[in-house]
């Protein structure tokens, strides 16, 4: 590497000064630009193939015979097949930068890349920042040597006295090898380790290192507050205390996390155009580019395996069982329920149910109707809360609806009043079941029990309250889970709840 090797930053004042210490004539070299890694931070294989699954699923028994017809022939099938929009790709905004200095100083610039015109063409045209493309075809798959003889080709046909690359990957070295300035840009290990050696002038576009961040993100960890929802069944029926049934609740509780976050991970992996059209959502890793597509279908199976394995070693299989059908009633959601009307919010509910019951079996507890009813309601006007800030934030975006959702803007009233109800409903089983035989059985002083309703009352009606407010903007779990008075109201009523059982 020469000793002139510079680290450029994404600021375009500090690329232009960083061009200018190349010298002019390294100012003014054409620049080519590699896809995969480089301008995107994802693989298009990978995006093409995983939406190309998506939209059909059937294709997975053509890949075989796509396969035998070569890279180039594998790529040509996935790319006629697949419609994607190329304004929502994660474009890294420091080469952008880096590029748009380029072309004001008069620099020709070049996308080269492996992936079919019919990807890199589209591409080039959104951004306006190249004047050129170079891509495979049906018959040439444009990587390694045939990339580098396509660079000097159109280097030389340019006029060119050498050019620059701008690349990611260890397969990258030989182009680097032959270039008069070799770009590095989010470098592999091997790329950098190589790059050392390499004569031409080296510089670094600066990208932010995300480590492990990025697969850990996609777990949600934060989700698995819900899952606390497993020691329910214990807690009410007053065995907190015994030590096996505490043990298989955890390992529960363990298992339903490994679970739900792989299917969360594939919930984002179904998501990802349409995430990257949310304000919010677009930060997610798969829908960012930050977690490989492969990386995340590796610890996604991994979770599901780890999970499954645990369980069905220390629990009993009706436990084992329950999970399967949480697992299965989630990917039906994400695949296909989550678009149908009202049946979503009754899948929703359910799924919070269905952690409660989990819990009750892992620990062979019997569970009470009066818990499944107020579970049934309360959980109903969560899961309509949830939609009905959706529908807040898309009225705010001047849409009538959203992506993947069956609900309308118009649809609000409706919602709002429907969630209410539920809510109140809850609340309804709950004062029916303190004044009812069975409350005796389990508390020597029921009637402390009534507190407990103005503060179920107060903290329902305030969440949508809070909600009409725009103050809680998306899961009304996870806005408790942060929120001060919510756990103030919690911890009230388990007082309440503790004085009742004394």
């Amino acid at each position: 590497m020469t000793t002139d090797a510079v680290s450029l930053d994404s600021d375009a004042s500090a690329l232009a000064s960083s061009d200018a210490t190349a010298g002019p004539a390294e100012a003014s070299l054409p620049v080519y630009v590699d896809l995969d890694g480089t301008l995107i931070s994802s693989d298009m294989l990978w995006e093409t193939l995983w939406l190309l699954l998506c939209r059909n699923p059937l294709h997975v028994f053509s890949l075989p015979l796509w396969l035998l017809r070569g890279k180039a022939g594998f790529k040509h099938e996935i790319a006629s097949r697949v419609d994607f929009d190329a304004t929502l790709l994660p474009y890294r905004e420091e080469v952008l930068d880096y590029l748009r200095v380029a072309r004001s100083r008069g620099r020709r610039s070049v996308l080269v890349t492996a992936s079919q015109h019919a990807i890199a063409d589209p591409i080039a045209a959104h951004l306006g920042l190249f004047d050129g493309v170079l891509g495979s075809d049906e018959k040439t798959n444009l990587s390694g040597a045939r990339k580098l003889e396509a660079i000097r080709q159109d280097a030389r046909d340019a006029d060119g006295n050498g050019f620059e690359y701008l690349g990611n990957d260890a397969t990258d070295l030989p182009i680097w090898s032959a270039a008069r300035r070799a770009t590095l840009v989010a470098p592999t290990r091997a790329a950098r380790a190589g790059a050392r050696g390499l004569e031409a002038q080296v510089a670094e576009i600066e990208t932010p290192s995300l480590g492990y961040r990025p697969a850990l993100k996609a777990l949600r960890a934060y989700q698995w507050v819900k899952n606390a929802l497993v020691w329910l069944p214990i807690f009410l029926a007053h065995e907190m205390q015994d030590a096996s049934k505490f043990s298989a609740v955890s390992i529960a509780f363990v298992c339903f996390c490994a679970i739900a976050s792989s299917t969360y991970m594939l919930n984002d992996l179904l998501d990802i155009e349409s995430d990257r059209r949310h304000a919010r959502k677009r930060e997610r890793p798969f829908a960012a580019g930050t977690l490989a597509i492969p990386s995340g279908i590796a610890l996604m199976a991994a979770l599901a395996l780890g999970g499954f394995g645990l369980s069905f070693a220390a629990l009993p299989l009706e436990a084992t069982g329950m999970l399967a059908i949480y697992a299965v009633l989630t990917i039906s959601y994400s695949l296909h329920l989550k678009e149908k009307l009202f049946i979503d919010v009754l899948v929703l509910a359910g799924l919070f149910t269905h952690r409660v019951l989990t819990g009750a079996v892992a620990a062979d507890v019997r569970i009470s109707p009066w818990l499944l009813a107020f579970s049934l309601f309360f959980f109903l006007s969560l899961a309509l809360l949830k939609r009905y800030a959706e529908l807040l934030a898309t009225e705010d975006t001047g849409e009538a609806s959203n992506e993947r959702r069956a609900y309308e803007v118009m649809d609000l009233g409706l919602v709002e009043n429907m969630g209410l109800a539920a809510g109140y409903m809850a609340v309804l089983v709950l004062c029916l079941f303190v004044s009812s035989d069975d409350v005796s059985k389990l508390y020597p002083n029921p009637d402390l029990l009534w507190l407990v309703m103005p503060l179920f009352l107060y903290w329902i009606s305030r969440m949508w309250f809070l909600a009409r407010h725009r103050i809680l903007l998306d899961d009304p779990v996870l806005f408790a889970a942060t929120d001060g008075v919510s756990w103030i109201t919690g911890v009230l009523i388990a007082v309440v709840g503790t004085l009742a059982a004394w």
